[in-house]
């Protein structure tokens, strides 16, 4: 049998060893600490060479972007920082940025043309629409966001009944549409030309970032959210 006293023994050792693993615990905690973040999706189709993306005057990838790219979740301290990007032939883009713990941003840079004015020639500058998260989202919906040229876009998503549903998309706007698939690829179309079909999963926010490429052709670039989006 064992003692009283070894039994009191095992018991100390115990507690001890809950009380080391708790410590470690919360120090990791502490060390990782809150993040919000930071997402891009590059729709700069003017210029030459890569888009380069710059927080507070730091390079985040110095290969840099290709159009179309989308990064995931850049994970920042809560803070305000200074975003810019940049692509040869075009003006410079940048603007500041609040990040807010438990919090994901979107930065969509695009290309912009300026008239003439004040004895400089026409241009192109890099403007951003960045997108705000809101609540929860707990069912399957498509959004569709426009920084292509156009005024206005006819997008057609083809649902689970087989016919083609109408969503009217206004530049630097965003459009919603529920979706009434659960599984599988959902069909979309624009001008009757065929975009990146919406691969549908779990219930959450699917969203389609509408722009023109390098020869003015019509393009989609989709993602999963599981937030509402807003522009902003």
């Amino acid at each position: 049998m064992i003692s009283n006293g070894k039994i009191l023994a095992l018991a100390m050792l115990a507690l001890q060893w809950v009380a080391l693993l708790g410590g470690v615990a919360q120090g990791q905690d502490a060390q990782r600490g809150p993040f919000g973040f930071l997402r891009l999706l590059n729709a700069v189709s003017i210029g030459t060479g890569k888009l380069e993306f710059f927080i507070d005057g730091k390079s985040v990838r110095p290969d840099g972007y290709q159009l179309g790219n989308i990064t995931g979740g850049i994970a920042l301290k809560p803070d305000t920082y200074k975003v810019e990007f940049r692509r040869d032939g075009l003006q410079h883009g940048e603007t500041e940025m609040i990040v807010a713990a438990n919090d994901t941003t979107i930065l969509i840079p695009f290309a912009e043309p300026l008239p003439v004015s004040e004895g400089q020639p026409a241009r192109w500058k890099i403007r951003i629409l960045r997108l705000k998260q809101h609540a929860v989202e707990n069912q399957r919906t498509a959004t569709f966001v426009s920084v292509s040229r156009n005024p206005e876009l006819k997008v057609e998503i083809r649902q689970s009944d087989g016919k083609w549903h109408p969503v009217i998309v206004k530049r630097l706007g965003i459009a919603r549409a529920n979706i009434r698939q659960a599984r599988g690829y959902m069909s979309v179309r624009c001008q009757q030309q065929e975009l990146s079909a919406v691969s549908v999963g779990a219930a959450g926010n699917f969203v389609s970032v509408l722009y023109e490429d390098e020869n003015g052709i019509l393009r989609s670039k989709t993602f999963q959210d599981y937030k509402y989006l807003s522009a902003d």
